[in-house]
């Protein structure tokens, strides 16, 4: 069994309810994005493959928050960075017209800002590892509202969720003799949020493809 949060005091399937049900928060993120697709983009595979990614992500938590074993810990930590690497991808590719390169160098900044992040795992209670996330997600944020794209303010909104999900996420164990259910399941619900802010920004800016000065950005 793999203990790391703090609702979870023994073994068994629900020894951590909270961690577990607020799971459905993505299941609810997904749902409500592929509505979405299905208005502004139906013919995109490529963002029906995200929405699916998104349901995997609930269910892969939602089985690591139960059986809290090493296969479950792989189930809830692989769909994740598959998004967030596919998400940054499609974005700057799409959205920003950003040349392949310098696209994969910025998703290369978050996978190897991220393994590093990992070897400290007892700063910020393994919170580190999402810090180079966090900034790529800041840095196109302020693009996105620069280029005044569809929906400005989405990706920094964004932003602001997920630096709070990172705040309950590193507090969970702190709190613990305070607060006993800890705060982990907040960083669910509040990623459930960030998700669906960065599928907003994606998808109703996915056909229009409104980059003003685009020839002017970066393509190498």
């Amino acid at each position: 069994m793999i203990d790391l949060y703090c609702e979870r005091v023994g073994p068994g399937l629900w020894a951590e309810p909270l961690n577990a049900f607020t799971n459905l928060g993505f299941l609810i993120a997904a749902w409500a994005a592929w509505r979405l697709v299905g208005r502004e983009a139906a013919d995109s595979r490529a963002l029906r493959v995200l929405v699916g990614i998104i349901a995997s992500i609930g269910i892969g938590s939602g089985l690591f928050h139960t059986f809290a074993t090493p296969w479950a810990q792989a189930l809830d930590i692989g769909p994740i960075v598959i998004f967030q690497l596919s998400f940054f991808w499609f974005y700057c590719r799409r959205i920003a017209a950003l040349g392949a390169v310098t696209t994969f160098i910025l998703v290369a900044f978050v996978v190897v800002g991220s393994l590093v992040g990992y070897q400290f795992m007892q700063v910020l209670n393994g919170s580190l590892a999402y810090v180079p996330a966090l900034l790529l997600l800041v840095s196109l944020g302020t693009f996105h509202l620069l280029k005044t794209l569809v929906v400005p303010y989405s990706l920094l909104a964004a932003a602001g969720f997920f630096l709070m999900a990172l705040t309950f996420r590193t507090i969970d164990i702190a709190v613990c003799l305070r607060f006993p259910i800890g705060t982990h399941f907040l960083w669910h619900l509040s990623n459930a949020v960030v998700i669906y802010l960065g599928m907003k920004s994606l998808v109703l800016n996915w056909v229009r493809r409104a980059v003003p000065n685009a020839a002017s950005l970066p393509n190498f």
